[in-house]
């Protein structure tokens, strides 16, 4: 494992253009970059996708830091690889549907209207499925296929000046934990007490309240309150 002077001398070397510096640093930073995907997954998107996208913010990042900063690089980039992931979900995440999924959903609702006109209802999945002798999930699939995603911008209500499910998600959000995102943890948790590291990793890692920590270390909610934000202030103060 390389240390922080070795880190920073390769970090110089790849901005000059040394692609083994480069090489080295992405190898380094590659255990970093899989932890970070973690919170994306399920997100409909390939694992593999994920990490070329993560590498991709990586290298922006390698460009842009700066010494200067008084952060560890590793410390810098994950904002950095966080970021890129949640701006290709904004702007180049919208669900693809195959040629051949369109073609078979035009058939289903002509199939559709033809059976709703000879019997007065609409046909089961299962009826569809036997007439074009295909899967029942591929059916699905395919009808599924043509309707439009939900943005998460768009208003929760048809109030065009309604917040959108974004501002609805961040309001559900504990603000610190936006804080949290744009530290490596990896790299300064290991410098706190065991009672804070434990506060730390209880709160975020594995999404337990403040009264379920307060009854785990047997003191009150109002005393993990402080400690949390002590806590975070500590960390936030420490890479400023």
């Amino acid at each position: 494992m390389l240390d922080n002077e070795q880190v920073l001398q390769l970090v110089k070397k790849a901005q000059q253009g040394d692609q083994s510096a480069k090489t080295v640093l992405i190898e380094e930073n590659s255990p970093l970059i899989k932890s970070l995907l973690r919170r994306f997954k399920d997100k409909g998107i390939e694992y593999d996708d994920l990490y070329q996208i993560g590498c991709i913010g990586f290298l922006k990042a390698l460009k842009n830091f700066n010494e200067e900063y008084k952060v560890k690089f590793s410390t810098y980039v994950v904002p950095m690889v966080i970021g890129e992931i949640k701006r290709f979900m904004r702007d180049d995440g919208a669900i693809k549907v195959s040629r051949a999924l369109k073609t078979l959903n035009l058939k289903i609702n002509r199939f559709i209207e033809e059976y709703f006109s000879s019997n007065q209802r609409k046909p089961t999945i299962e009826e569809i499925a036997n007439h074009f002798n295909t899967d029942e999930q591929e059916i699905i699939l395919a009808m599924d296929s043509a309707k439009m995603p939900l943005s998460i911008y768009s208003p929760v209500d048809d109030d065009p000046e309604s917040i959108s499910m974004v501002d609805r998600i961040e309001e559900q959000d504990d603000a610190n934990e936006k804080m949290v995102d744009n530290i490596a943890l990896s790299e300064v948790i290991k410098k706190l007490s065991d009672r804070d590291r434990k506060i730390i990793l209880l709160r975020y890692y594995f999404d337990r309240t403040q009264s379920e920590i307060a009854k785990e270390l047997n003191i009150s909610q109002v005393q993990v309150s402080r400690l949390e934000n002590k806590i975070l202030d500590n960390l936030k103060n420490k890479l400023s």
